[in-house]
């Protein structure tokens, strides 16, 4: 019932009007048979009579009844529409509102929490306004069957009690197959995730390439095909459990309903009633029987709903894809957790940012990625970090930027713990370009804008931000300038056409995007230039440093010529700081960068000339 009033709570939040409006189409629809049944029982009785004198007024009101039912029914379908419009666009809006609230991503990376997600998806499309369908589908059957019932009643109280009992296995039967297709949704929902990833990557343009040269075609419609025939086949199971169930109740409420007609018919044949009584008594059998079949369904629906309904609840409710988020510092969820009062906002970075005894894995059962590491970061300071693959330098990132919470340890801005801190407020004097950076399908003065939506400045900032990043020139010479599409696959939203750029350039606007936010006071770079050519990555770098003045900045590439310059230098080995210093110190102990830095050097070494082949 709980769930029930959210979502009739939810209907009216999105549109009054039109549910008030419903609300009146469904008792008029609900009480017209009824009405309809007695004016056409006087009439039917006036015209038996040997002087018809009377039957003028019954057939005017059912003349006005036809057309109030008509438009009625035209009313009824405009508001229908009006609230499911209505009801999907606040579902919608509620639904990633709740998404994109909690403080992490931990969530959005369980499986289970996508399941969750995409089941919240559909519920937020169908299940609001499903359910307020189901529940005016089952008031109106209602009126209509109360109406019905009391006019058997006052034909033969038998026969209403007889009726009224035979809904009984029906309704139960419904609401058990109404279980069971909620409980098939719930189980298929992973292998139709799997089948629309596929769909996506055989429509995808940056798949296209691979798909089309290693011929991936039949192996991606394969397996689409496989996860949707095997979806198909748990519905088709319940579709024919449910035609077992359907056609046994039907046969058991067809012969109560004709037994009841055959015993009122040879009674009012004695002359215990008149012929319009028995229109009367055909009348409710059909809508008795019309009814219960309508409320049983709509309950049937109302109950499926509500169990895919319970899946939009729970993530509205709690903000994430459904989990509980823990408050416990030692939580191996990894989540950021969101506390119930407001926070203090964070300052300007005035003492500095420090990791202390910080250990990081991102779920219970899967290897430790920081093991203990400690690391100071001070206002204006250059610190590099440096590791092999996986050694956590990303992950270091993204626990700044408050993405994951430490597993154990904490992390402090100004000696405050982040997590005693308004994550918005700590975000907000972050900058960054991440490794994994975004390509978004909208304009080039969208792509850039997005590092700092309430930056001033219009496009003149913009493109001041592009120019630091070296990509000005290039989105300024674009058929319609910054205003043009970068996309393919989207139409242009003003005069011009789409247009696409490199990997290289595309790194160039998330790093615009970064210095667009020029008030931040940490600056993060993980792997900045690694799509640039060599002159590109000289050109970048010193604008960079330009950019980094007067901010602290966390530096993060396997190219190490880019860090020499840093003022200190992090080495992360085995989940911990290996060893940390100036480039100088570092290649002077001879350790892990030292001899990483050689290696790299070798490359750009030239073969001694003279020397015999």
């Amino acid at each position: 019932m709980k769930r029930l009033a959210g979502a009739m709570a939810l209907a009216v939040r999105a549109a009054p009007a039109s549910m008030a409006l419903r609300v009146g189409t469904t008792l008029l629809s609900g009480a017209a048979p009824v009405g309809v049944a007695w004016l056409t029982r006087n009439l039917i009785d006036d015209l038996a009579r040997p002087q018809r004198s009377g039957f003028w007024l019954p057939a005017c009101a059912l003349a006005v009844a036809g057309a109030l039912l008509a438009v009625n029914q035209h009313v009824a379908r405009f508001a229908d529409r009006e609230v499911a419009r209505q009801v999907a666009l606040s579902a919608q809006t509620e639904l990633f509102a709740a998404v994109t609230r909690p403080v992490g991503i931990a969530e959005l990376e369980d499986p289970a929490g996508q399941n969750r997600l995409r089941l919240a998806q559909q519920a937020g499309q169908e299940a609001p306004q499903q359910l307020t369908a189901a529940v005016l589908a089952i008031g109106q059957a209602a009126v209509t069957l109360a109406g019905f019932l009391v006019a058997l009643a006052a034909l033969s109280p038998l026969i209403a009690v007889l009726v009224a009992v035979s809904g009984l296995p029906v309704l139960v039967a419904q609401i058990g197959l109404s279980r069971r297709r909620a409980e098939t949704t719930v189980r298929i929902t992973p292998g139709l995730r799997r089948q629309a990833h596929y769909a996506m990557l055989l429509m995808d343009v940056r798949a296209a390439k691979e798909i089309r040269l290693f011929g991936l075609g039949p192996y991606f419609r394969s397996r689409l095909a496989r996860e949707l025939a095997q979806a198909q086949d748990a519905e088709r199971a319940v579709d024919k459990a449910t035609l077992r169930v359907d056609g046994l109740l039907a046969v058991l409420t067809a012969a109560v309903s004709g037994g009841a007609l055959v015993a009122a018919i040879a009674r009012i044949g004695g002359g215990a009633g008149t012929v319009g009584d028995l229109s009367v008594l055909i009348a409710a059998l059909a809508g008795v029987q019309s009814g219960l079949a309508t409320m049983v369904s709509s309950i049937a629906t109302a109950d499926q709903m509500l169990i895919l309904y319970s899946h939009y609840a729970a993530v509205v409710e709690s903000g994430a894809t459904g989990s509980a988020e823990s408050g416990d510092r030692s939580s191996e969820t990894g989540s950021a957790t969101r506390p119930a009062s407001p926070l203090p906002t964070a300052g300007p970075l005035r003492q500095s940012l420090e990791f202390h005894d910080v250990w990081f894995r991102y779920t219970p059962d899967s290897d430790w990625i920081l093991r203990g590491i400690d690391l100071i970061i001070e206002p204006g300071q250059s610190v590099g970090l440096v590791g092999l693959n996986g050694a956590g330098k990303s992950t270091v990132a993204k626990l700044i930027c408050r993405l994951y919470e430490p597993t154990r340890g904490s992390i402090t801005w100004n000696g405050t713990d982040l997590r005693d801190l308004d994550a918005a407020s700590v975000r907000s004097r972050v900058s960054a370009v991440f490794q994994d950076f975004m390509s978004y399908e909208m304009s080039a003065a969208d792509n850039v804008a997005v590092g700092d939506l309430e930056a001033g400045g219009g496009e003149a900032g913009l493109r001041a931000a592009a120019a630091h990043a070296g990509i000005d020139e290039t989105l300024a010479a674009l058929p319609d300038g910054y205003r043009t599409m970068l996309s393919r696959v989207f139409d242009a939203d003003g005069p011009g056409s789409g247009a696409t750029l490199s990997g290289g350039q595309w790194q160039r606007v998330a790093i615009a995007r970064a210095a667009l936010r020029a008030g931040a006071d940490l600056l993060i770079l993980d792997e900045p230039s690694s799509g640039l050519d060599a002159l590109a990555e000289a050109a970048v770098h010193e604008s960079l440093r330009t950019l980094r003045t007067g901010q602290a900045s966390l530096l993060i590439s396997h190219r190490l010529s880019s860090l020499r310059d840093a003022d200190r230098i992090v080495v992360l080995g085995g989940g911990r700081v290996a060893e940390a210093g100036s480039h100088d110190l570092l290649m002077a102990r001879g350790g892990l960068y030292a001899r990483l830095f050689q290696q790299q050097a070798r490359g750009y070494q030239l073969p001694a000339l003279g020397r015999p082949a």
